[in-house]
Protein backbone atom coordinates (compact mmCIF):
# COMPACT_ATOMS: atom_id res chain seq x y z
CA UNK A 1 0.00 0.00 0.00
CA UNK A 2 1.35 3.44 -0.95
CA UNK A 3 1.90 6.30 1.49
CA UNK A 4 -1.02 8.11 -0.15
CA UNK A 5 -3.27 5.09 0.45
CA UNK A 6 -2.06 4.89 4.05
CA UNK A 7 -2.87 8.57 4.61
CA UNK A 8 -6.29 8.16 3.02
CA UNK A 9 -7.03 5.19 5.26
CA UNK A 10 -5.81 7.04 8.34
CA UNK A 11 -7.94 10.07 7.45
CA UNK A 12 -11.03 7.90 7.01
CA UNK A 13 -10.39 6.21 10.37
CA UNK A 14 -9.85 9.57 12.09
CA UNK A 15 -13.05 10.95 10.52
CA UNK A 16 -15.05 7.92 11.66
CA UNK A 17 -13.65 8.16 15.17
CA UNK A 18 -14.34 11.90 15.29
CA UNK A 19 -17.92 11.35 14.14
CA UNK A 20 -18.56 8.61 16.66
CA UNK A 21 -17.01 10.66 19.49
CA UNK A 22 -19.10 13.68 18.56
CA UNK A 23 -22.33 11.69 18.47
CA UNK A 24 -21.51 10.09 21.81
CA UNK A 25 -20.88 13.51 23.38
CA UNK A 26 -24.07 15.07 22.01
CA UNK A 27 -26.54 16.12 24.70
CA UNK A 28 -30.28 16.29 23.99
CA UNK A 29 -32.53 19.20 24.96
CA UNK A 30 -36.08 18.68 23.70
CA UNK A 31 -39.20 20.82 24.13
CA UNK A 32 -41.68 18.41 25.69
CA UNK A 33 -44.63 20.66 24.80
CA UNK A 34 -44.37 19.82 21.10
CA UNK A 35 -45.21 16.39 19.73
CA UNK A 36 -41.99 14.89 18.50
CA UNK A 37 -41.46 13.74 14.94
CA UNK A 38 -39.69 10.44 15.73
CA UNK A 39 -37.63 10.11 12.57
CA UNK A 40 -37.17 13.61 11.11
CA UNK A 41 -34.47 16.14 12.02
CA UNK A 42 -32.44 19.05 10.68
CA UNK A 43 -28.69 19.58 10.81
CA UNK A 44 -27.15 23.05 10.62
CA UNK A 45 -23.54 24.03 10.09
CA UNK A 46 -22.68 27.04 12.30
CA UNK A 47 -20.04 29.28 10.75
CA UNK A 48 -21.55 31.54 8.10
CA UNK A 49 -24.69 29.40 8.11
CA UNK A 50 -26.17 30.22 11.51
CA UNK A 51 -23.63 32.88 12.39
CA UNK A 52 -21.69 35.37 10.27
CA UNK A 53 -18.00 34.48 10.42
CA UNK A 54 -16.27 31.80 12.50
CA UNK A 55 -17.61 31.34 16.02
CA UNK A 56 -14.30 30.06 17.33
CA UNK A 57 -12.49 33.12 15.98
CA UNK A 58 -14.98 35.46 17.66
CA UNK A 59 -14.34 33.58 20.86
CA UNK A 60 -10.57 33.88 20.46
CA UNK A 61 -10.91 37.64 19.99
CA UNK A 62 -12.99 37.90 23.14
CA UNK A 63 -10.53 35.85 25.16
CA UNK A 64 -7.68 38.01 23.91
CA UNK A 65 -9.52 41.14 25.06
CA UNK A 66 -9.76 39.59 28.50
CA UNK A 67 -6.02 38.84 28.56
CA UNK A 68 -6.66 35.10 28.48
CA UNK A 69 -3.89 35.19 25.91
CA UNK A 70 -2.30 38.04 23.98
CA UNK A 71 -3.32 39.59 20.69
CA UNK A 72 0.12 38.64 19.37
CA UNK A 73 -0.57 35.00 20.18
CA UNK A 74 -3.84 35.24 18.26
CA UNK A 75 -1.96 36.72 15.30
CA UNK A 76 0.68 33.99 15.38
CA UNK A 77 -2.01 31.38 15.59
CA UNK A 78 -3.91 32.87 12.65
CA UNK A 79 -0.76 32.83 10.55
CA UNK A 80 -0.14 29.17 11.33
CA UNK A 81 -3.70 28.35 10.26
CA UNK A 82 -3.40 30.08 6.89
CA UNK A 83 -2.49 27.12 4.67
CA UNK A 84 -5.09 24.79 6.12
CA UNK A 85 -7.84 27.40 6.32
CA UNK A 86 -7.43 29.06 2.93
CA UNK A 87 -6.91 25.86 0.99
CA UNK A 88 -9.49 23.86 2.91
CA UNK A 89 -6.98 21.01 2.85
CA UNK A 90 -7.85 17.63 4.32
CA UNK A 91 -4.26 16.41 4.17
CA UNK A 92 -3.45 14.71 7.47
CA UNK A 93 -0.20 16.63 7.93
CA UNK A 94 -1.94 19.99 7.38
CA UNK A 95 -4.73 19.00 9.74
CA UNK A 96 -2.22 17.88 12.37
CA UNK A 97 -0.38 21.21 12.20
CA UNK A 98 -3.63 23.18 12.43
CA UNK A 99 -4.83 21.12 15.37
CA UNK A 100 -1.49 21.30 17.20
CA UNK A 101 -1.46 25.10 16.96
CA UNK A 102 -5.03 25.31 18.21
CA UNK A 103 -4.60 22.89 21.09
CA UNK A 104 -1.61 24.84 22.37
CA UNK A 105 -3.99 27.61 23.40
CA UNK A 106 -5.93 25.60 25.93
CA UNK A 107 -3.59 22.86 27.06
CA UNK A 108 -3.62 22.96 30.83
CA UNK A 109 -6.61 25.34 30.98
CA UNK A 110 -9.69 24.50 33.01
CA UNK A 111 -12.83 23.98 30.96
CA UNK A 112 -14.99 25.87 33.46
CA UNK A 113 -12.80 28.97 33.15
CA UNK A 114 -13.16 29.11 29.38
CA UNK A 115 -16.89 28.35 29.60
CA UNK A 116 -17.44 31.21 32.03
CA UNK A 117 -15.66 33.69 29.77
CA UNK A 118 -17.40 32.26 26.73
CA UNK A 119 -20.80 33.23 28.12
CA UNK A 120 -19.76 36.88 28.21
CA UNK A 121 -18.19 36.73 24.78
CA UNK A 122 -21.32 35.34 23.17
CA UNK A 123 -23.23 38.40 24.41
CA UNK A 124 -20.49 40.74 23.34
CA UNK A 125 -19.53 39.46 19.90
CA UNK A 126 -21.75 36.66 18.64
CA UNK A 127 -25.43 37.49 19.15
CA UNK A 128 -25.39 40.32 16.64
CA UNK A 129 -23.81 38.04 14.04
CA UNK A 130 -26.66 35.52 13.97
CA UNK A 131 -28.51 35.21 10.67
CA UNK A 132 -32.26 35.76 11.34
CA UNK A 133 -33.19 33.93 8.14
CA UNK A 134 -31.35 30.78 9.19
CA UNK A 135 -32.80 30.93 12.68
CA UNK A 136 -36.26 31.13 11.13
CA UNK A 137 -35.51 27.98 9.13
CA UNK A 138 -34.48 26.20 12.32
CA UNK A 139 -37.60 27.41 14.09
CA UNK A 140 -39.73 25.94 11.31
CA UNK A 141 -38.30 22.50 11.99
CA UNK A 142 -38.84 22.89 15.72
CA UNK A 143 -42.45 23.95 15.15
CA UNK A 144 -43.00 20.74 13.18
CA UNK A 145 -41.65 18.71 16.09
CA UNK A 146 -38.37 17.89 14.40
CA UNK A 147 -35.10 17.82 16.28
CA UNK A 148 -32.52 20.42 15.24
CA UNK A 149 -28.82 19.81 15.65
CA UNK A 150 -25.80 22.01 15.05
CA UNK A 151 -22.94 20.22 13.28
CA UNK A 152 -19.67 22.09 13.41
CA UNK A 153 -15.89 21.86 13.67
CA UNK A 154 -16.21 24.23 16.62
CA UNK A 155 -15.46 22.55 19.97
CA UNK A 156 -18.44 20.59 21.24
CA UNK A 157 -18.59 22.65 24.45
CA UNK A 158 -19.20 25.83 22.49
CA UNK A 159 -21.52 24.19 19.99
CA UNK A 160 -23.63 22.58 22.70
CA UNK A 161 -24.20 25.77 24.63
CA UNK A 162 -25.02 27.73 21.48
CA UNK A 163 -27.60 25.06 20.69
CA UNK A 164 -29.03 25.14 24.19
CA UNK A 165 -29.28 28.93 24.27
CA UNK A 166 -31.01 28.94 20.87
CA UNK A 167 -33.49 26.36 22.03
CA UNK A 168 -32.19 23.67 19.68
CA UNK A 169 -31.98 19.96 20.40
CA UNK A 170 -28.21 19.66 20.67
CA UNK A 171 -24.93 19.85 18.81
CA UNK A 172 -22.24 17.78 17.21
CA UNK A 173 -18.78 19.32 17.50
CA UNK A 174 -15.09 18.56 17.69
CA UNK A 175 -14.24 16.61 20.84
CA UNK A 176 -11.07 17.24 22.82
CA UNK A 177 -9.66 15.18 25.64
CA UNK A 178 -10.38 16.52 29.13
CA UNK A 179 -8.91 15.04 32.30
CA UNK A 180 -10.03 16.27 35.71
CA UNK A 181 -11.69 19.28 34.09
CA UNK A 182 -8.51 20.34 32.27
CA UNK A 183 -7.71 20.22 28.55
CA UNK A 184 -4.87 17.82 27.83
CA UNK A 185 -4.05 19.29 24.43
CA UNK A 186 -5.07 16.11 22.64
CA UNK A 187 -7.91 15.55 20.21
CA UNK A 188 -10.30 12.59 20.07
CA UNK A 189 -10.29 11.55 16.44
CA UNK A 190 -10.02 14.47 14.01
CA UNK A 191 -11.65 17.91 13.82
CA UNK A 192 -15.32 17.51 12.91
CA UNK A 193 -14.76 18.68 9.36
CA UNK A 194 -15.72 17.44 5.91
CA UNK A 195 -16.35 13.69 5.94
CA UNK A 196 -16.26 13.60 9.74
CA UNK A 197 -19.47 15.66 9.85
CA UNK A 198 -21.25 13.09 7.69
CA UNK A 199 -19.97 10.31 9.97
CA UNK A 200 -21.26 12.17 13.03
CA UNK A 201 -24.69 12.68 11.45
CA UNK A 202 -24.93 8.99 10.57
CA UNK A 203 -23.83 7.92 14.06
CA UNK A 204 -26.33 10.28 15.69
CA UNK A 205 -29.13 9.14 13.38
CA UNK A 206 -28.49 5.54 14.41
CA UNK A 207 -28.45 6.49 18.09
CA UNK A 208 -31.61 8.60 17.90
CA UNK A 209 -33.60 6.44 15.47
CA UNK A 210 -33.64 9.05 12.69
CA UNK A 211 -34.31 8.26 9.04
CA UNK A 212 -31.76 10.27 7.08
CA UNK A 213 -34.00 10.33 4.01
CA UNK A 214 -36.46 12.41 6.09
CA UNK A 215 -33.77 14.75 7.39
CA UNK A 216 -32.52 18.12 6.11
CA UNK A 217 -29.02 19.61 6.25
CA UNK A 218 -27.91 23.22 5.84
CA UNK A 219 -24.43 24.61 5.13
CA UNK A 220 -22.54 27.38 3.38
CA UNK A 221 -19.43 25.40 2.40
CA UNK A 222 -18.51 22.89 -0.26
CA UNK A 223 -16.51 21.13 2.48
CA UNK A 224 -19.87 19.99 3.83
CA UNK A 225 -21.07 18.26 0.66
CA UNK A 226 -20.60 14.85 2.37
CA UNK A 227 -23.01 15.88 5.15
CA UNK A 228 -25.44 17.51 2.73
CA UNK A 229 -25.41 14.39 0.57
CA UNK A 230 -26.12 12.12 3.53
CA UNK A 231 -29.69 13.40 4.02
CA UNK A 232 -32.85 13.49 1.96
CA UNK A 233 -32.98 17.28 1.58
CA UNK A 234 -29.95 19.56 1.29
CA UNK A 235 -30.00 23.36 1.48
CA UNK A 236 -27.14 25.73 0.69
CA UNK A 237 -27.20 28.81 2.94
CA UNK A 238 -24.95 31.78 2.08
CA UNK A 239 -23.01 29.36 -0.12
CA UNK A 240 -19.42 29.75 -1.22
CA UNK A 241 -18.89 29.66 -4.98
CA UNK A 242 -18.10 25.95 -5.09
CA UNK A 243 -21.18 24.96 -3.12
CA UNK A 244 -23.40 27.33 -5.13
CA UNK A 245 -22.25 25.68 -8.35
CA UNK A 246 -22.75 22.19 -6.94
CA UNK A 247 -26.18 23.05 -5.52
CA UNK A 248 -27.32 24.39 -8.87
CA UNK A 249 -25.99 21.31 -10.65
CA UNK A 250 -27.81 18.83 -8.40
CA UNK A 251 -30.93 20.90 -7.72
CA UNK A 252 -30.44 21.75 -4.06
CA UNK A 253 -32.22 24.74 -2.52
CA UNK A 254 -30.22 27.95 -2.08
CA UNK A 255 -30.84 30.72 0.47
CA UNK A 256 -28.57 33.75 0.62
CA UNK A 257 -29.09 36.24 3.44
CA UNK A 258 -25.90 38.22 2.93
CA UNK A 259 -27.38 40.80 0.55
CA UNK A 260 -29.72 42.13 3.20
CA UNK A 261 -27.61 41.81 6.30
CA UNK A 262 -26.95 45.55 6.69
CA UNK A 263 -30.64 46.43 6.35
CA UNK A 264 -31.85 43.70 8.67
CA UNK A 265 -32.32 44.07 12.38
CA UNK A 266 -30.63 41.14 14.09
CA UNK A 267 -33.45 39.67 16.13
CA UNK A 268 -33.89 36.11 17.29
CA UNK A 269 -37.24 34.39 16.59
CA UNK A 270 -39.31 33.80 19.69
CA UNK A 271 -38.80 30.06 19.77
CA UNK A 272 -35.05 30.56 19.47
CA UNK A 273 -34.78 33.39 21.97
CA UNK A 274 -31.34 32.89 23.29
CA UNK A 275 -30.74 35.54 25.81
CA UNK A 276 -27.05 35.05 25.65
CA UNK A 277 -24.53 32.72 26.90
CA UNK A 278 -22.20 30.34 25.36
CA UNK A 279 -19.62 28.15 26.87
CA UNK A 280 -16.78 26.82 24.92
CA UNK A 281 -14.02 24.34 24.96
CA UNK A 282 -11.83 26.43 22.70
CA UNK A 283 -8.75 25.24 21.03
CA UNK A 284 -9.63 22.52 18.61
CA UNK A 285 -10.94 22.53 15.12
CA UNK A 286 -10.41 26.24 14.57
CA UNK A 287 -8.68 25.58 11.29
CA UNK A 288 -11.51 23.38 10.15
CA UNK A 289 -13.93 26.09 11.23
CA UNK A 290 -12.89 27.93 8.07
CA UNK A 291 -11.91 31.33 9.42
CA UNK A 292 -11.52 32.36 5.78
CA UNK A 293 -15.27 32.88 5.73
CA UNK A 294 -14.88 36.22 7.40
CA UNK A 295 -11.20 36.88 6.81
CA UNK A 296 -8.55 37.73 9.35
CA UNK A 297 -9.39 41.43 9.93
CA UNK A 298 -11.78 41.93 12.82
CA UNK A 299 -15.12 43.63 12.21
Amino acid sequence: MSREDDLSSDLLHASQRAGEASAAAAMVHQNSEIELDPTGAAFFDVDNTVMRGASIFHLARGLARRKFFTAREVGDFAFKQAKFVINGSEDLEDMAQATEAALAFVKGKRVEDVVSLGEEIFDELMTRKLWPGTLALAQGHLDRGQRVWLVTATPVELASIIAQRLGLTGALGTVSEIVDGVYTGRLIGAPLHGKAKAEAVRALAEREGLELVRCTAYSDSANDVPMLSAVGRAVAVNPDSALRSHARAVGWEIHDYRRTRFATHYYIPAGLAAAAGVGVGIGIGIGAARVRKEGWPTR
